[in-house]
């Protein structure tokens, strides 16, 4: 039941709960000393009033009737609150003392007797025998009545316990308006939490309260403003991408109608021809041959262009050679066309196999980045590393990514450069996977350094 309470009544029972606590503690310790606050008390009047007594007694020597005096003495004395005096005389027996609870009830009906009954105080009662001038005139009964202690002490607890339970229902009322208070931000921020979670990322909770859920409704602000920044950021990069996929399809059936179109009309043009003269009585063998040699140039003509535009879908070999070799035959291709610029490739033999999408973009990356290299670099030196790396902040720490580098020795990037659109499209692709991409350019050259995050192993 106590999971189903909220904060501030958890809060609020908790302090109720201290206060009773705090209260009854005191109560019991009153109750506690009250049995030897009553003894002690007890000793000390019955002492009092002994040497009280003998003081007055010593003086009936002195007296012309000591014991009519004596009687006077013991009247005065009958005044006294916490002991009573009675004369015996000769061979008389004593008076018995009252009962405490008599004696509580007769003097002070107020105190009840459960309380009596705890302290359990007991009557002391002190002889004191009178010789007169070697004549005895009795003895002197000097018996304690704790009766208005005990109801000075009952008295004392229910004080306490009135202007402790006061004071206890002043505090718990204080208290409890202050933590409502305090604890008012948190339906804020609640109802601002529900607001986010419905995707309403203009939500802003107006910090107060105390310091701590200031700070805390400051972060959320903060929290939200990034969210909405990131979903402004997905939605862009969502744009570019469907742009730059309509640019590729576009390229694609630029390159099919441009390179294919007049192939394909060509062998429609020679296939006519060898069919004409195919049904002629007389075929011109040398015309049959320049026709099928034509359509072969063609039909080579055509596999290049094939293989050119499947490169750009998808490299030949990735799936089945794995990135390694892929990488190999791009490099020496690379090689056989630009031989004075040296190629040095390092890839790591931990590397493994980063899955399908991660070394498509690695080695999208490596292309762009040669191609960029040997269209305006002017460089002689290229240097490609590959190695594994730990996974990009933001995600699961359990994950790996690759890191790629690739740096060359060339004039580096003009003042005003701007990033081109195979580059813009690598640094898409990689901030989609949840990578990062940067290009670093100096004197020295230019270094192209991307941490693309692992997938699935093929």
């Amino acid at each position: 039941m106590w999971r189903t309470f909220s904060l501030r009544t958890r809060l609020n029972l908790l302090l109720a709960l201290v206060l009773v606590l705090g209260l009854a503690i005191n109560i019991g310790r009153l109750l506690l000393e009250a049995g030897p606050r009553v003894q002690a008390e007890d000793q000390s009047v019955v002492k009092l009033a002994r040497e009280f007594v003998q003081t007055l007694v010593a003086d009936l020597s002195e007296s012309a009737e000591p014991d009519a005096r004596l009687d006077q003495i013991v009247t005065r004395l009958g005044e006294l609150r916490h002991v009573s005096i009675t004369r015996i005389r000769g061979g008389a027996g004593r008076a018995p003392p009252l009962s405490p609870h008599q004696d509580t009830a007769a003097d002070a009906p107020t105190v009840p007797g459960w309380f009596v009954t705890l302290i359990h105080p007991e009557q002391t009662t002190v002889d004191l025998p009178v010789l007169v001038n070697g004549r005895s005139l009795g003895t002197l009964a000097i018996t304690s009545h704790p009766t208005d202690e005990i109801a000075e002490i009952w008295d004392g607890i229910v004080t306490q316990l009135e202007v402790g339970s006061a004071i206890a229902i002043i505090l718990f009322v204080i208290t409890m308006t202050v933590l409502n208070r305090a604890l008012a931000p948190i339906q804020s921020l609640a109802g601002a939490m529900k607001n986010i979670a419905a995707g309403d990322y203009e939500t802003r909770v107006t910090p107060r309260g105390p310091p701590e859920f200031a700070a805390i409704c400051s972060q959320l602000n903060d929290l939200v403003a990034t969210l909405g920044q990131s979903l402004r950021d997905k939605q862009q990069l969502a744009e570019k991408i469907v742009s730059l996929q309509d640019a590729e399809r576009k390229d694609v059936a630029r390159e099919l109608h441009d390179e294919f179109g007049p192939h394909l009309f060509a062998l429609r043009a020679h296939a006519s021809a060898l069919a004409q003269a195919a049904t002629a009585d007389a075929p011109d063998i040398r015309s049959l041959r320049k026709h099928g040699d034509s359509i072969l140039a063609q039909i080579n003509t055509l596999q290049h262009v094939n293989r050119r535009v499947l490169d750009r879908l998808r490299p030949v070999g990735l799936s089945e050679l794995g990135l390694t070799d892929a990488l190999g035959a791009l490099m020496r291709l690379w090689r056989e066309a630009n031989p004075g610029v040296t190629i040095e490739t390092s890839i790591s033999p931990e590397l493994g196999r980063p899955g399908d999408t991660a070394e498509l973009t690695i080695y999208r990356i490596v292309q762009e980045a040669l191609t960029n290299v040997f269209r305006h670099s002017g460089a002689t030196h290229v240097e490609i590393a590959i190695e594994p790396a730990a996974p990009p902040k933001g995600l699961p720490a359990a994950g790996a990514a690759t890191l790629l580098r690739v740096r060359d020795n060339g004039a580096g990037l003009p003042a005003a450069h701007r990033s081109g659109f195979g580059l813009m499209g690598m640094r898409e692709r990689v901030l989609a996977l949840g990578g990062t991409l940067t290009v670093a350019s100096s004197e020295q050259g230019v270094l192209v350094e991307a941490l693309v995050p692992n997938g699935a192993p093929p």
